[in-house]
């Protein structure tokens, strides 16, 4: 148990579910299903029970440091690092990692996004215990692949080299190709493929096996947060972060590392996930009445509306007629009213408020 960690990515802005998720309150720090519990406090409680609370790390902006010191105060503030600016997934694993480096060169670790939706949280739990075990015997780099249930053009997918399980680990396999958001033609094809799984952005490998990878396959990357060692902990931390951030790519562990190392494996499962990126999943997810509208709000009047998710403050009184296949959302006097199907633009929308309205909205 004491050579788990866990570290939490809780950067991102979540700018798809906007205008609930803004910039001061992204996604990851609300309680968008009602459950009681953040996104972020979920993450925390899923993996409490396989990992102590002293191993985990978030990584997150420096704007969010209040938040999550608020929402986790189990967490110390040294297990809260803290990014100065946004530079993608790759330089936030390789800070965490050579973080941990300085307190445990035996770890090994699960680096998960704060915003993902997990059902049936036994198996999950279940099959991150048999990526643990099997990471600490192997130099692999594993990522958790979903059996998809339909031709989903938003997830990455990850296609397998062989339909054989690996050694005596059921469901494993080793990776082949991974592939970004596909169109629906293609998404199709990987579906009755029976080769492809969805790509769920969680990960476990050694910290010796992910160190190696960084010097291999994204040496810059590598070579800058390396100069920290005898700095991480200290009152210099900050300064050298500064200036590593400033001088560091902005890429992704996809694309830096797993896309071109050749240990990388996938272990397949299916326990209800979701990564909630948008208001489309986030339909998927909810509960329907039987005109397919999926209603959050107590003042929330409709009439002939079909396939709708509305999201409304239980204050607002609400009156909707004759829309099908819509979002409606409403938060602090921002309305968004958009087809499902182009919610996709949401991301455009809010570069043109932006611009165009100022910072103040988004």
């Amino acid at each position: 148990m004491s050579n788990t960690y866990c570290v939490i990515m809780a950067g991102g802005i979540g700018s798809r579910f906007w205008p609930l998720s803004k910039s001061t309150m992204p996604k990851q720090f609300l309680d968008i299903l009602g459950t009681g519990r953040t996104f972020i406090q979920q993450t925390y409680d899923r993996f409490k029970k396989i990992c102590p609370d002293e191993n985990f790390y978030v990584v997150t902006s420096v704007d969010y440091k209040e938040l999550v010191l608020k929402q986790l105060p189990e967490l110390k503030e040294s297990q809260i690092l803290l990014e100065p600016l946004r530079r993608n997934t790759a330089p936030c694993i390789a800070y965490a990692s050579y973080k941990i480096q300085t307190l445990n060169p035996d770890a090994n670790i699960i680096v998960a996004p704060s915003d993902h939706h997990i059902q049936q949280e036994d198996v999950f739990l279940e099959e991150i215990r048999k990526g643990l075990e099997f990471v600490s015997d192997n130099d692999a780099l594993l990522t958790l692949g979903i059996k998809p249930g339909r031709p989903e053009t938003g997830y990455g997918y990850i296609q397998v080299e062989s339909s054989q399980s690996i050694g005596s680990v059921e469901n494993l396999y080793r990776v082949k190709t991974f592939t970004e958001k596909p169109d629906l033609k293609l998404a199709n094809i990987f579906l009755e493929s029976g080769e492809f799984f969805w790509n769920s952005g969680i990960f476990i490998w050694s910290l010796k096996s992910i160190l190696k990878a960084f010097e291999t396959h994204l040496g810059s990357v590598s070579e800058l947060f390396k100069k920290g060692i005898k700095l991480y902990g200290t009152a210099d931390e900050t300064p050298f972060l500064n200036k590593t951030y400033s001088e560091c790519q902005n890429i992704s562990i996809d694309y830096g590392v797993m896309e071109k190392a050749s240990n990388v494996y996938v272990l397949c499962s299916d326990f209800g996930w979701s990564d909630l990126g948008t208001w489309g999943s986030l339909y998927e997810k909810s509960n329907k009445d039987d005109d397919g509208n999926a209603v959050s709000g107590e003042n929330v009047m409709m009439y002939g509306m079909k396939n709708c998710i509305v999201n409304m403050p239980n204050e607002k009184l609400v009156v909707l007629q004759g829309l099908d296949g819509y979002i409606v959302v409403e938060s602090e006097g921002t309305l968004l009213v958009c087809r499902k199907e182009d919610e996709q633009q949401i991301r455009q929308f809010v570069n043109d408020v932006k611009l165009n309205k100022g910072e103040h909205y988004v």
